[in-house]
């Protein structure tokens, strides 16, 4: 994932809502949301290339969303996947105060990442950076992430932000207005691009929410509402190199009726 927004403890009946775009090479392989062989408890998609995962929800609520830390000028080797972070959190039976704690202690196995992970239906949400002092609780509102440290204020950043605030102030939020905002493909100003260390053509290209490009770009947005009796909606469309919609995939599971 390489923008997200989610709003926790803000809405009466979803204590979270998230809707987030994954960009990436399209040339590595991935596989669209499933249940996993591996976990069958968990939906999500796959990254084939390392085996990890960059989105997941079990079947009971259990949450995690990594970004990528963008530091170009910092590719030290010989370190474990950033696609391990959700994957791990989903599949091994540990709580969310334990996976913060092991964090702590395997920091500096991995390149620069931003994790979003928890149980909500328990109260516990963490974002967790190894680019930071230390895990935090997330505090109760509507937050916003892209490649640096949680609610940096780079241009797509805070119009997500501000969108999705609005949108879950209406009361009633809807997947596919929280999917429309993610499809924005509008650049930022040209003096509004952030100074992340890539070159200036690829600030420009990096800009929009949705980025559209046949070599790296935006391959999936996806929206997922847990609600207070358990019950989540996931509905994940992908695209292929020319932007255009190359999949879809809902589903609806948990709470009192398991669909």
């Amino acid at each position: 994932m390489c923008l997200l927004a989610i709003a926790w403890k803000v809405h009466p009946r979803y204590p979270l809502i998230f809707a987030g775009n994954r960009d990436e090479f399209h040339e590595r392989p991935a596989r669209a949301a499933h249940w996993w062989a591996d976990a069958p408890q968990v939906f999500g998609g796959r990254d084939l290339e390392a085996g990890g995962a960059w989105l997941g929800v079990r079947r009971d609520g259990r949450f995690a969303v990594v970004t990528n830390f963008r530091e170009p000028d910092r590719r030290p080797e010989d370190l474990r996947s950033r696609g391990e972070l959700p994957l791990r959190f989903l599949a091994e039976p540990i709580s969310a105060s334990e996976y913060r704690d092991l964090l702590q202690r395997e920091r500096d196995q991995y390149a620069g990442f931003n994790l979003l992970f928890g149980d909500p239906l328990r109260d516990a949400m963490y974002y967790f950076s190894n680019r930071a002092k230390q895990a935090v609780s997330l505090a109760p509102g509507v937050h916003a992430l892209s490649n640096h440290l949680l609610d940096t204020p780079w241009p797509k950043v805070r119009r997500l932000r501000e969108r999705f605030d609005l949108e879950v102030a209406r009361g009633a939020p809807s997947a596919e207005r929280l999917l429309e905002m993610l499809a924005d493909t509008t650049p930022a100003a040209e003096h509004e691009l952030p100074n992340s260390g890539v070159s200036r053509d690829w600030e420009r290209l990096l800009s929009p929410a949705r980025i559209v490009s046949s070599v790296y770009g935006t391959r999936a947005s996806t929206v997922v509402m847990i609600d207070a009796s358990g019950q989540i909606l996931f509905h994940e469309r992908s695209f292929a190199p020319d932007g255009s919609v190359s999949g879809e995939v809902t589903q609806r599971f948990g709470g009192p009726v398991d669909e």
